[in-house]
């Protein structure tokens, strides 16, 4: 392992020397030397978005079997799961805990060569590696949690790493730009959505000007996203939903739905801050220890009651509220989502929100467009607008939201509905809080990174050309 580093610098150096050099002038050459490194780190993040879904598949589905067949396990799988989870975060990797957009965003703003050791707190492969193994047990233990967002802090790490790799004397891109488009390529790759990867950039992950980075995270985006498709085919996540987009009585029913889900999302956000605010009064390991078992209690008796739809992402909840024309859904599945996704971030261990945030959402449209006895063609339009709603009212990204369930469905004949949907929720989430759940967490670990022991500002590490 020790050698790979070296190894990696000797191919690079050995493109350059028979390939690079005698085919291209010198500006052109300096341009693939600064983008090949790129171009590396967005294959391996396709591969391994990949690989880290198919886990997830196979953890959840271990899951739901064993709940199905032997429900008294909650009480005993479940909070071992989550100990477990969170004591993989709490011993090897504590920036590894929740979703990983946070800690990808205040990578960001450490992104300054000076702060080069506080960012690999933030974004190392170690981090990467606990992020996976944490989450994945979580979710074979019943957690509702997602792998989208833990996918874009992997993908930063990735890009991180190789990007610090390049031999001596090469040009490189910023760390900035590094860390930016392996969070773009990240969100690509996990949900097949190359346009929201972009717009999330655009949208969450910086202020400074498109005209930087815009090059390196289209092509990032590209690379990675044909990876994935490679090997999983030109899969939606979600398939093709039919939907009515034209009537008043709907458009009225839309900025409704909208609204309810930014507000619900908005609150979740906040009872997620204030869980996390109070489970900091458990100082002594005994007690941290008791705060995250409860957590797995709580969970399993949900789960004992209501089955798998209580745990897991929510995606097969989502495909039958939009595929099932006869499947109707229970009035108290949304509040147990919601308890159950609370419980999970909050327990320490790694995992995300965005997947779970929008089954949340579409739950809710369904329940809304079940009150007013609508058809499933306008029932599906609300879901997918409540989708929209409850995500953009935890992340505050209305257009990513709003291009990344266009995306999902292939709904382009929604698209005005889906980005009203955003503007709309975002509008009533911020009557809750006008700052993003993302921001707030993003504060907390660059405070965190600054005084880790161990973690100072040291020289950009280069190895050396051979």
């Amino acid at each position: 392992m020790a050698n790979i580093p070296s190894r990696y610098a000797r191919v690079l150096a050995w493109l350059d020397q028979t390939i690079i050099r005698r085919l291209y002038n010198e500006q052109v050459r300096r341009i693939i030397l600064q983008s090949l490194p790129f171009w590396v780190a967005s294959v391996v993040t396709g591969l391994v978005a990949v690989g880290y879904e198919k886990l997830f598949v196979w953890a959840e589905e271990i899951s739901a079997t064993w709940l199905a067949t032997q429900p008294l396990l909650a009480f005993g799988i479940i909070p071992v799961a989550f100990v477990a989870s969170w004591f993989l975060v709490y011993k090897f990797a504590p920036a590894a805990r929740g979703s990983g957009i946070p800690q990808v965003m205040a990578g960001i703003e450490l992104s300054n060569p000076r702060f080069h050791g506080y960012t690999s707190y933030l974004l190392s492969l170690r981090v990467a590696i606990v992020k996976v193994i944490s989450s994945a047990v979580l979710l074979l233990g019943g957690g509702v949690i997602g792998r989208e967002g833990p996918t874009i802090q992997i993908s930063a790490a990735i890009f991180r790493t190789i990007n610090r790799l390049q031999p001596a004397g090469w040009p490189q891109l910023s760390r900035q730009i590094a860390l930016v488009t392996g969070g773009a390529a990240g969100l690509a790759a996990a949900f097949n959505t190359p346009l929201g990867g972009i717009v999330f950039v655009v949208e969450e992950l910086t202020q400074t000007h498109i005209t930087r980075f815009r090059t390196a995270v289209f092509t990032a985006v590209i690379i990675a996203g044909m990876t994935a498709q490679t090997i999983l085919g030109p899969y939606l996540y979600l398939g093709f939903p039919k939907v009515s987009t034209s009537t008043p009585w709907l458009f009225g029913l839309l900025v409704l739905v909208a609204m309810i889900c930014g507000l619900a999302g908005a609150f979740f956000a906040r009872t997620l801050l204030w869980l996390n605010k109070f489970r900091q009064r458990f100082k002594t390991l005994s007690a941290q220890i008791g705060w995250v078992a409860g957590c797995g209690l709580m969970l399993a008796g949900l789960a004992y009651w209501l089955g798998a739809d209580a745990t897991g992402t929510g995606k097969p909840i989502i495909n039958r509220l939009l595929f099932q024309n006869d499947y109707m859904t229970p009035w108290y599945l949304f509040p147990v989502r919601f308890i159950g996704m609370a419980l999970s971030y909050s327990s320490g261990g790694a995992g995300g929100v965005f997947a779970t945030s929008l089954s949340a959402g579409a739950l809710l449209g369904d329940v809304i467009a079940q009150q007013v006895h609508v058809t499933q063609t306008d029932t599906n339009m609300l879901i997918l607008v409540g989708m929209v709603g409850f995500l953009t009212g935890v992340v505050r990204s209305p257009f990513t939201a709003a291009i990344l369930v266009l995306e999902m469905t292939d709904r382009h004949s929604a698209i005005f509905q889906l980005l009203l949907g955003g503007l709309m929720a975002q509008g009533a989430a911020s009557l809750i809080d006008p700052v993003s759940f993302y921001e707030h967490l993003k504060t907390g670990f660059v405070r965190e990174a600054l005084t880790q022991p161990g973690h100072q500002p040291r020289p950009l590490r280069q190895v050396p050309a051979p």
